[in-house]
């Protein structure tokens, strides 16, 4: 029988309860840590998370760390002061271009772009983006997209080497963020709440050590979906509901969807449930707008990402076990 969106329908005051509870059962008596520390984005995401750690301990016991830097999107300290002043919670501001400039984050960035486009340059902008999986099933390869300081845009095809590099290079975004992040935890003596989603958790839409590193998750179970049906449950300010889902890593907008995954949010959702659930293609079809075939297609891209995201999740490899674990 064919399944409709409604699948991913939920009681949200239920189920706020229920994250709440395991919160603090979390943080508390299996962490022994008095509050939680939350970057924010301005997102969905980070917002929802820091407004069910203020449900589980109270505004005064949830930090919200502010981390912009140069080619943060520009209403992206707006929205992250607006939901800290929505749920009352102390912000610090934490501008990492100064990190990212000595590490070399940029240069190195920009020096593999110009292996590609030899002209980019001061004034410059870029982005990454894959081909559209729904209009061809053609072999994806990264491409990146500059656009000069008149407005004209230059679109090249990526080398593996170029594109591991650029790569590698603005992880040290979500990595410098994350050392922030544990520094202001290791002063407070608060846990660092990670802020995925079900869909980015299972795809492996995060940096490694980086916006992977957290001690608790409290949406990783949640589809995109439904954290916006929590958000509308918490109050959430509007404006931050209506924000497009955006990776804000690089300098030109770009939507999650031309990075990463291969339809909106909201497809994604349904197939990653039809999926997981056994349920043909030609039965998720009408329900998501696609023909089987596409459906069939997201199939088979959920899980060759999720081969690739095991060495994510992996924790260190140890030759053998050494101590007690519970110790």
């Amino acid at each position: 029988m064919p399944i409709t969106t409604d699948v991913l329908n939920l009681d949200a005051a239920s189920e706020t309860d229920r994250i709440v509870a395991r919160l603090r059962e979390q943080v508390h008596a299996t962490l022994r840590r008095k509050g939680t520390v939350v970057g924010l984005s301005g997102g969905i995401d980070s917002s929802v998370s820091a407004a069910l750690c203020v449900r589980a301990f109270g505004a005064s016991r949830v930090l919200g760390l502010l981390m912009p830097e140069a080619e943060s999107a520009g209403d992206t300290l707006h929205l992250s002061n607006l939901i800290a002043r929505h749920l009352g919670i102390q912000t610090v501001l934490e501008n990492i271009t100064p990190i990212l400039e000595s590490v070399g984050c940029y240069r190195r960035r920009d020096d593999a772009i110009r292996s590609v486009i030899p002209q980019y340059g001061t004034g410059y902008r870029c982005k990454i983006i894959l081909p559209s999986l729904l209009k061809s099933e053609s072999y994806r390869i990264f491409s990146i997209v500059v656009q000069a300081p008149d407005g004209r845009q230059i679109k090249a095809r990526l080398s593996l080497e170029a594109y591991l590099t650029i790569v590698a290079a603005t992880n040290f975004k979500q990595r410098a963020r994350k050392m922030l992040e544990y520094y202001h935890a290791d002063r407070l003596h608060y846990a660092v709440v990670g802020t995925p989603n079900r869909l980015e958790y299972d795809q492996g839409f995060f940096v490694k050590n980086g916006d992977g590193s957290a001690d608790v998750k409290p949406i990783a179970h949640l589809y995109k979906t439904q954290v916006y049906q929590l958000a509308a449950h918490l109050g959430i300010p509007q404006q931050i509901r209506e924000r497009p889902p955006t990776t804000d890593t690089y300098s030109l907008a770009q939507s999650q969807e031309e990075f990463f995954f291969t339809a909106p949010y909201d497809t994604m959702d349904v197939c990653l449930y039809a999926l997981d659930n056994q349920i043909p293609a030609d039965e998720v079809a009408d329900a998501v707008g696609l023909t089987p075939e596409q459906v069939n297609r997201i199939y088979r891209d959920i899980a060759g990402k999720r081969r690739s995201a095991r060495y994510l999740h992996l924790p260190p490899l140890l030759v053998e076990h050494a101590g007690a674990q519970g110790a």
